[in-house]
């Protein structure tokens, strides 16, 4: 059986043997959570069902045997769907080296190794870790970083508000005093989800991350979460601006900053990969944000970006609630956005 189809059997056959000894209500709020969970998945990457995935199956339609043509115009495919070019190429090139291997001559037959194919592709034998490792001792402290207009604010308001649901207390701080309103923008994501604030407008950055890592200590804040600027055009600056912040939390917390989280709009496709290249250069980035994947059909876009920067995706956005903000789920995805062509 194929890694897709395991994945298939798992979401639609599940009984759950970990709710069997709970009372029924309690099964229930499980259930209704887990099912709630995948269907963000499916309605979030229904844009990429209905664009990449329609044309994949579409494909496997089109021809009665496995030609040429038929890896040109799945090659054509994959790039369209934002997977990358140089990633696309290795993959065809597997794909031709299991068709000649093991005798493949059905498009049919060969559509689930696709799928599994490219599920390797983004785990590639790690153990990825998609969820933020909390410090025993101390606030657990985490950086954003991204380029102006990605979703950064709002992604950290959603984030909080997440962990706030979980019992943790959170202290947002503005240190965005760069760009106007930033700092005011992060206050009133504080305010509407009841979460602590710290941020000083016009003032060093390094100096609010002082104050606001000081402030979390000495009122035993669970988490904090750290906006920053957001400028690549001056990548030198950003870099000095992001070391000196980094040495501060060094100061303050054995250990520094638990996560550095690039935020990345899915929807420039190409253009977000270059950013993640860009910051990758200037700082150690431990995870991905990507939001507005439910807002675009090259859905690919998870796949590329892992392969080309070797990062995980740590939250994905799948729309405009506070709930569509997800953990990264590799299974999740692979069924939302195939579970129409198998």
């Amino acid at each position: 059986m194929g890694i897709f189809n395991k994945i298939k059997k798992m979401f639609q056959s599940e009984e759950n043997i970990e709710t069997k000894e709970m009372k029924s209500e309690d099964k229930k709020v499980v259930e209704d959570s887990k099912n709630n969970s995948l269907k963000v998945y499916e309605k979030g990457l229904s844009k990429s069902r209905e664009g990449f995935v329609s044309k994949l199956a579409n494909l496997t339609n089109k021809y009665k045997k496995i030609t040429d043509d038929y890896f040109d115009e799945l090659e054509e495919i994959l790039i369209m769907a934002d997977i990358g070019v140089n990633t696309v190429m290795e993959f065809i090139d597997k794909l031709r080296d299991r068709v000649k291997k093991e005798d493949i001559t059905s498009p049919l037959d060969l559509k689930e190794i696709i799928v599994d194919e490219l599920f390797i592709i983004y785990v590639d034998d790690e153990v990825i870790s998609n969820k933020i490792i909390f410090r025993e001792n101390g606030p657990t402290i985490v950086l954003f970083i991204g380029v102006n207009g990605v979703g950064k604010t709002t992604t950290i308001g959603k984030l909080a508000n997440k962990m706030k649901d979980e019992g943790k207390k959170v202290l947002l701080v503005g240190a965005d005093t760069f760009r106007a309103g930033a700092v005011n923008q992060l206050r009133e994501w504080s305010e509407k989800i009841g979460v602590g604030f710290f941020g000083k407008e016009e003032s060093d950055p390094a100096s609010v991350v002082y104050d606001g890592v000081t402030k979390a200590i000495d009122e035993e804040y669970d988490i904090v979460f750290i906006d920053t600027a957001g400028r690549l055009q001056n990548k030198v600056n950003l870099m000095k601006e992001l070391e000196k912040m980094n040495k501060v939390i060094d100061g303050l917390v054995d250990g520094g900053a638990s996560e550095t989280l690039l935020v990345i709009d899915a929807t420039t496709g190409q253009n977000g990969i270059s950013q993640a290249k860009a910051f990758k250069e200037i700082t150690n980035i431990t995870g991905l944000v990507l939001t507005k994947l439910d807002g675009t059909a090259k859905g690919g876009i998870v796949l590329a970006i892992k392969e080309s920067i070797g990062i995980p995706v740590k939250y994905i956005g799948l729309g405009e609630t506070k709930d569509d903000l997800a953990v990264f789920d590799i299974e999740k995805y692979i069924y939302g956005l195939f579970k129409d062509m198998m």
